[in-house]
């Protein structure tokens, strides 16, 4: 009895509020792997203008109401809560043609970033929905007009566009940022892969964590999409020079500013140094690098090597080094332990591989692999989408080919070069990419090379001996750092940590009195009142305590003897602060002075509240500047106001930023400081 398969159905898309199938049966999903369909895609009646309309509503708002440190809180559980379902969509995403280390590089780099962006919103943004950024800019003599840049949210929706390469990380790596700054997001994966990203999303909106709106999902084309844009809505595209090129002369982009950002794929290098000649370890870091990112997810990154960069006295050793290594990697079906590259994300792909590889071999040889012939380990070879690692050797680097045409695959050319100025000039003939490295033990050369390419790049790893063990590798975005590049990379930047997070709010310069300034962040500001009750502000809980609470201590006379005793017990007995004549000869000071960090024990011995109680302990001082001398016979005074308070999100206790200015008898500010210090909450019954 034969037994009757399940029909494949659409993938549906989850747009205002709810998940919705298209209108049509939509067109074919294809295994990478066997040719099985896996899927149907459309967006066939799916109102594109109503979903961006909900995400202003009811997502903006609904987020716009949490603090960052709230988002960073709920961004980590949901990175939590995706984890647990890691085998399943390993399971999923083996059908895209990805090996398991190319589906941890996607799956567990997309989960990990969410994790990145939590820890970085917890750690370096305030509890609070506006962020004050840089410093305090004075405008006028008496202080009561100041200036004060602060990002608020764009009150729009990210339309995120991504790439079929990574259906995992593309979308969270675009999401985590946007979700710290208070924006929503729509997202629309490509098609080849867009079964991973369906699942990806029903597990987000199973999991309940987020609020309504904040994450949508578009299955299929754009349509009209960017037509319903409006000026607070963003796009990060990620794809093709030719699509970016495409999308940002959009009309409505145009006409509207529509704030645009893409990552394009690019001619990424990589550069061997003279000094790694075979048999050193750089020389076995570079051929062992080289062959990794033509073979990681099957040569489909964005940032892999597309040009590898050698010396000419080192050509003939790597090109055999690096055809014996590729000799040994196994083409075929993920399922099988032995198998270290999979297919390609589609047939189409590989057609498109194969017509770029014919321009390329206009300008060079192939050394090693045949694009049209492929043996695949339990797999046929014509219906899975597989592909030979193809490297070619051009030995003439001035043709044009090898710096143009890009062949999105597991393809490289190995291209000699003269010197350092060489390489640099070659490297940027690319014009502009995400990623290069160079790879080298001598300083002098990296230094060269490094600053030659800054300008073309995105992103440039220097890997040797010594760094090797730790390195994240040349083709791997990291949350902390930027991701993008100028020219043909797209011109454009994700990631990067709170840069990631600022692209998606808009800066406003604030020109305001201090009390208004201090309203409008939630920060006290030079100028502000300041409250001077009976209570010690360190006797009182994190709730209990309010901005501008201060303490004003002192004064305190330093004598010649505690100049002496500090220099004694400390060890400090530099001569400014032994010897007065020596002191004298000094052109900043008229004689003896005490030491800084003697002024900054005095101000604590004053300021402090010693007794048991809510101030649990001072972490650490920031901004510390000494602004004028302290001699013997001056009499100091501390003015302590809180200045900056943050609740821990579900924790016992906050932190709280202390400004601190020391003055001596004149009125003049000889030091000036914040104190960090964490401090309890009221007890709980």
């Amino acid at each position: 009895m034969r037994t009757r398969r399940s029909p494949v159905v659409a993938l549906r898309s989850y747009v205002s509020g709810s998940w919705q199938a298209p209108a049509d049966d939509g067109v074919p999903l294809p295994d990478a792997v066997t040719g099985e369909e896996v899927a149907r895609i459309s967006t066939a009646g799916i109102d594109r203008a109503a979903a961006l309309d909900h995400g202003r509503r009811v997502g903006g708002p609904a987020l716009r109401e949490l603090t960052f440190h709230q988002r960073a809180a709920l961004l980590k559980a949901l990175a939590s809560a995706l984890r647990e379902h890691r085998e399943e969509l390993y399971a999923l995403s083996a059908r895209t043609g990805a090996t398991l280390n190319d589906s941890r590089v996607d799956i567990d780099g997309g989960i990990g970033t969410l994790f990145g962006y939590s820890s970085k919103g917890r750690r370096e943004l305030p509890n609070s929905t506006v962020l004050a950024e840089g410093a305090l800019e004075p405008l006028s003599k008496e202080g009561t007009f100041l200036g004060q840049h602060v990002c608020t949210p764009l009150h729009g929706v990210a339309v995120q566009i991504n790439a079929f390469n990574f259906p995992m990380w593309g979308p969270l790596e675009k999401f985590a940022p946007a979700f710290i700054a208070g924006m929503p997001s729509l997202i629309k994966p490509a098609s080849q892969t867009a079964y991973l990203t369906v699942r990806l999303v029903e597990l987000i909106v199973e999991s309940g964590i987020l609020p309504e709106g904040s994450v949508q999902l578009l299955t299929g084309d754009a349509g009209d999409l960017l037509d319903h844009l409006t000026e607070q809505d963003l796009v990060a595209f990620t794809g093709s020079a030719s699509t970016a090129q495409l999308l940002r002369t959009h009309p409505t982009i145009v006409g509207r500013s529509v704030r645009f950002n893409a990552e394009a794929d690019s001619l990424n290098v990589s550069v061997l140094g003279p000094d790694a000649a075979s048999g050193t370890p750089e020389f076995d870091l570079f051929v062992k690098q080289l062959v990794a990112e033509m073979t990681s997810k099957a040569g489909q990154k964005c940032t892999a090597i597309r040009r590898a960069l050698v010396p000419e006295a080192l050509a003939d050793d790597v090109t055999e080094a690096v055809r014996e290594r590729l000799g040994r990697i196994v083409v075929g079906n993920p399922a099988n332990a032995d198998v270290r590259m999979g297919a390609l994300a589609s047939l189409d792909q590989r057609e498109e591989v194969r017509r770029s590889l014919k321009a390329l071999r206009d300008a060079g040889r192939v050394v090693f692999g045949d694009p049209d012939t492929v043996e695949a380990v339990d797999a046929d070879p014509e219906r899975g989408a597989f592909i030979s690692p193809v490297l070619l050797r051009a030995d003439d680097p001035s043709r044009a080919e090898p710096h143009e045409v890009e062949a999105f695959g597991p393809v490289s050319t190995l291209m000699p070069y003269r010197d350092a100025a060489h390489a640099v000039e070659l490297a940027a003939r690319g014009r502009g990419s995400l990623a290069g490295s160079v790879v080298t033990a001598d300083d002098g050369f990296a230094r060269e090379v490094v600053l030659g390419m800054a300008p073309w790049h995105g992103r440039v790893l220097v890997l040797n001996a010594g760094n090797a063990k730790e390195s994240t590798g040349h083709g791997s975005p990291l949350p902390a750092l930027v991701h993008g590049g100028p020219g043909r990379a797209g011109g454009g930047e994700e990631l990067g940590g709170i840069r990631g997070v600022l692209h998606h709010m808009q800066r406003t310069a604030v020109q305001a009195g201090p009390d208004t300034l201090a309203a409008i962040t939630g920060q006290w500001v030079t100028g502000a009142r300041r409250s001077t009750g009976d209570a010690h502000p360190f006797r009182k809980h994190l709730e209990d305590l309010r901005i501008g609470d201060t303490v004003v201590a002192g004064p305190r006379t330093v004598t010649l003897e505690d100049i002496e005793h500090f220099a004694e017990f400390t060890g400090d007995t530099f001569y400014a602060h032994m010897d007065e004549e020596a002191a004298a000869a000094n052109p900043f000071f008229d004689g003896r002075v005490a030491h800084g960090y003697l002024v900054v024990s005095f101000a604590a011995g004053l300021f402090v509240s010693p007794e048991p109680g809510p101030v649990l302990a001072n972490y650490g001082l920031e901004n510390l500047r000494f602004l004028t001398p302290t001699y013997p016979g001056d009499e100091l005074t501390v003015t302590l106001t809180a200045k900056q308070i943050i609740p821990r999100e579900g924790g016992d206790h906050g932190e709280v930023r202390w400004d601190t200015d020391v003055t001596n008898q004149d009125g003049a500010s000889v030091a000036k400081y914040d104190v960090l210090t964490l401090v309890a909450k009221r007890p709980t019954a």
